[in-house]
């Protein structure tokens, strides 16, 4: 009998140690745009911080995995993910048709839309006002999406339409006056207004709201499906309000679902 018990507690044991072992990934490398703030950006101590930094750090330790956050070329972004050089791209991630081809998204986190952003003097009142204007986008942002398809009119009108490798570049231009005006996220551009009292304006027409989610390889459902799980714990819990109360001082949590 004692025999039969040790065998029984052997295999129990043995069960226990492969299922710890295949409980999932221990680790997460997280690309993004180190230049993106409040989202994702270096502070002066040369520290990566930001809302989806704090939001992931949070979501990752309760998964028991570790973090890492990588700072990529967020027009090679896809090309990244699919080699493997990282896990996920948590970092304002605009949930769109044209990448859901090619990302496996986890559940929207955040509400976003798409704006024109102006020099506070400037002339430029509504969308119609930008004909004969250079206009500033991020290369592969949902700002050139949408300029590249639906709003293609439009951007046949600019004196110059110009991407940028990120939007701190594009914002320069806007200071020195060789931009007149910037297609950003509502989300940084409000951000920016907040540091720079009167220096930008934002026009009253947008381009679009949008939903924002966690990128994916589209065959791993796994990492998708954890984060999803943890996401939904920690906006019932509350703490994607206070990490959005934190940079914001609102709660841009989307909680809905669907997209």
């Amino acid at each position: 009998m004692k025999k039969i018990c040790l065998v029984l507690f052997s295999v129990l044991m043995m069960l226990l140690v492969v299922g710890c072992g295949s409980s999932g990934p221990k680790k997460m490398v997280i690309g993004l745009d180190d230049n993106f703030a409040p989202m994702g950006f270096r502070n002066e101590k040369n520290e990566i911080v930001g809302f989806d930094i704090d939001l992931a750090r949070e979501a990752c330790k309760r998964a028991g995995m570790e973090v890492t956050f990588k700072p990529i070329d967020w027009s090679a972004k896809e090309a990244e993910l699919n080699g493997k050089r990282i896990d996920a791209i948590w970092n304002c991630f605009t949930i769109n048709p044209e990448r859901e081809k090619v990302i496996q998204f986890s559940k929207p986190y955040i509400n976003n839309c798409q704006v024109v952003a102006v020099p506070v003097a400037s002339k430029i009142e509504t969308l119609a006002d930008l004909k004969g204007k250079a206009v500033g986008v991020q290369d592969d942002s949902t700002g050139s999406y949408l300029l590249d398809g639906k709003y293609a009119d439009m951007r046949k009108g600019l004196k110059e339409y110009k991407k940028y490798p990120d939007f701190a570049a594009a914002f320069l231009d806007i200071d020195s006056g060789r931009l007149d005006a910037l297609v950003v996220d509502e989300i940084l551009v409000r951000y920016y207004m907040k540091k720079a009292p009167g220096k930008y304006k934002v026009l009253k027409e947008d381009l679009g709201k949008e939903v924002v989610g966690v990128g994916f390889r589209k065959d791993d459902k796994e990492f998708a499906a954890r984060i999803d799980k943890i996401l939904d714990e920690m906006k019932k819990d509350g703490t994607c309000k206070k990490i959005s109360m934190q940079w914001f001082g609102t709660d841009i949590t989307r909680y809905e679902d669907k997209k």
